[in-house]
């Protein structure tokens, strides 16, 4: 069966086309990913709502990932939803909108069913599954999960990405020393409470900031995901990319890291500030980089129904 699963995020929509062996365990075999950053979720913590340039925006995304569904000749399509529509008070519009215009169902997830689908497509390609930690950082959230290949043992949303950390806290770009210390000092705040039942073994970091982390240590100028799949990042690596580039301002971490930094220059330090205090307050000595992530996981909580 061949599946396309669409996750909008906050500042990103991603397309995975994947055939789907529903006699192997689930098993899903990437055909195709693209990415765009249409970042439909700027300011919606502030405003209330999607604002209707960043629809449009999103529909032209989706208008292109429909012909590419249609080449791919896709059985099924999943849509899914994340904090931005959980924050925005039109989202039901945005879902009418969405079934009229594409016929797609859009499902807006929880924070806890947010943070199950990023669990369970980190750990959708590996075999040897013992107790996992897997850190999602998104544009306006980041889902913190522990757990192991039977069962889901704690997991939590916490109110900060990096679209909204720069947006409320990195106000100057670059920003001001105080500016990212209260970005830390809020991180930790968030983070203090978080109890793991057993100390995981291994340490998964999906999405954005972590395939982009990636390739900013490995110094490549483009995505490679054959690369950037299971690259191990080091504490140490971190600070020494937060050294590098607190002092820059957007445009120069652009010139200075390529393309794979296109639409995400002026968030990246906020998502690698987030990333450094989660290691940091729990002792990660290193994470391990997945290129899956919700989309992967929607698509085997749909089939596990």
């Amino acid at each position: 069966m061949i599946v396309a699963s669409i996750d909008i995020g906050t500042n990103t929509v991603l397309l995975l086309i994947a055939e789907v062996n529903l006699n192997n365990n689930l098993n899903i075999t990437p055909i195709k990913n693209e990415v765009r950053m249409p970042r439909i979720g700027q300011g919606t913590k502030k405003n209330g709502i999607i604002s209707p340039d960043k629809l449009e925006l999103l529909f032209a995304v989706l208008d292109e990932y429909k012909k590419i569904i249609e080449d791919h000749k896709c059985d099924l399509v999943i849509l899914t939803g994340t904090n931005a529509f959980r924050l925005a008070s039109n989202t039901s519009s945005i879902i009418s909108q969405i079934k009229e215009r594409f016929n797609y169902d859009l499902k807006v997830i929880t924070g806890d069913e947010e943070a199950e689908y990023a669990f369970w497509g980190a750990l959708s390609s590996l075999i040897d599954i013992s107790n996992t930690l897997v850190i999602d950082i998104g544009g306006s959230s980041t889902e913190i999960i522990s757990g192991n290949k039977n069962k889901i043992l704690s997991k939590v949303s916490l109110q900060i990405g990096s679209v909204v950390a720069t947006e409320n806290f990195l106000l100057h770009t670059p920003p001001l020393q105080s500016e990212i210390k209260k970005l830390e000092l809020e991180i930790i705040k968030l983070i203090s409470n978080i109890r793991f039942i057993d100390r995981p073994e291994k340490t998964i970091a999906i999405a954005g900031t972590a395939t982009t982390v990636a390739c900013m240590i490995l110094g490549i100028k483009d995505f490679d995901e054959l690369l950037v799949s299971n690259f191990v990042i080091e504490y140490k690596m971190i600070i020494k990319l937060l050294n590098d580039i607190f002092k820059l301002n957007a445009s120069d971490i652009l010139i200075k890291y390529g393309r794979v930094m296109q639409g995400r220059e002026d968030i990246i330090l906020a998502g690698i500030v987030i990333l450094s205090q989660v290691m940091k307050s729990f002792g990660l000595e290193n994470v391990m980089v997945s290129t899956r992530g919700i989309r992967y996981g929607a698509i085997i909580k749909y089939f596990s129904k």
